[in-house]
């Protein structure tokens, strides 16, 4: 299915003293997807650096046909998506980089007004050091995976603790804040913002169309491994940030540690508990597929849906044991791909 179409390229005005904008994007393998991706960013910006982490597929080739500066990632080291970013950022330099960066990543493109109004917003917030819109799932038809995803981007507008992958920030914020944590393999994102925050700044999404996301999540191995990243971010950057995301490490827990726990001991001692434990399974399963059916999801997906959240407890609670067990030997994360 090709990317969704948008309003007219509006192309913001970088004159005079208004913020210059450069892109940072990253990728592997991405092939048409990064090609959708430079080509949505390109008239948008004043510079454009692609940073490529091993890629087999002319990734390299094709970001430097579309215009955009090539670091190439040495891959002796361990690669995780932080150390991409920051290796943009630092191509960027101090002197000439752009006031504002647009951090994306290479499965993604920009909407044609997105730059213009996230300029905007952030001319007229100065103590705005992020901010981010609404990201669209490319083909939502094609998986109830992929609607997941898209269910997933719509987050509150308003102010908010963190942000995602693709967003607009100030180079000079990001830098104060010394960059994303290259030893994070996800959640790297959420740690810098709270980093900022800290710092006195602040981190908004705004009700505007920022971009279009292809997860190409078409089996289950594929979601429970997403699901498994998801639940490493949660612990480790819990650690290092305990007051963000406490409700959703609380269920990740009870759902997917204590409940099972509960239903196996029952199972094995006391029948009723086990009972007990798989009715109230049935319950949130049913309770979020009558959410998702409400939000319009078609009545199997909606089923589906249901069904998956609550198992994504399950994915969450493997991915922090993950982290836990790694961090007790005193070994690094390694990264965690789906695709």
């Amino acid at each position: 299915m090709p990317f969704l179409t948008s309003e007219k390229t509006v192309q913001p005005d970088l004159s005079g003293p208004g913020p210059s904008v450069a892109a940072v994007i990253i990728g592997r393998n991405e092939g048409a997807r990064l090609v959708a991706c430079l080509a949505s960013v390109a008239p948008l910006v004043d510079r454009m650096v692609y940073v490529d982490s091993g890629s087999s597929d002319g990734s390299v080739s094709a970001a430097r046909a579309a215009g955009a500066e090539v670091v190439e990632l040495d891959m002796s080291r361990p690669f995780t998506a932080a150390r991409a970013r920051n290796a943009g950022f630092a191509r960027l330099g101090s002197d000439h980089g752009g006031d504002l960066v647009q951090f994306i990543d290479g499965d993604c493109r920009i909407d044609p007004v997105w730059i213009s109004k996230a300029v905007s917003f952030l001319q007229a917030t100065p103590r705005a050091a992020v901010v981010c819109g609404r990201l669209h799932e490319v083909d939502v038809d094609a998986s109830v995976y992929n609607r997941l995803c898209d269910w997933e981007w719509d987050t509150p507008v308003g102010r908010t603790q963190a942000c995602g992958g693709i967003a607009m920030m100030r180079r000079a914020a990001v830098a104060q804040a010394g960059g994303f944590r290259e030893d994070l393999i996800a959640g790297e994102e959420p740690d810098l913002c709270q980093r900022m925050i800290a710092q006195g700044a602040e981190i908004w999404r705004i009700d505007a169309a920022m971009g279009y996301h292809d997860a190409a999540i078409y089996r289950f191995g594929q979601w429970w491994k997403r699901n498994v990243r998801a639940g490493h971010a949660f612990a480790e950057v819990g650690d290092l940030h305990p007051a963000l995301y406490p409700a959703a490490r609380r269920r990740m827990v009870f759902w997917g540690a204590v409940l099972p726990a509960v239903a196996l001991a029952g199972a094995v001692f006391f029948l009723p508990a086990a009972l007990l434990a798989a009715a109230l399974y049935a319950a949130s399963a049913g309770r979020s597929s009558w959410r998702f059916a409400r939000r319009g999801f078609p009545a199997a997906d909606a089923a589906k849906s249901g069904l998956l959240l609550t198992l994504s407890k399950l994915c969450n609670i493997q991915g922090a044991a993950m982290y836990r067990f790694r961090r007790l030997r005193g070994k690094a994360s390694r990264i965690i791909e789906y695709k």
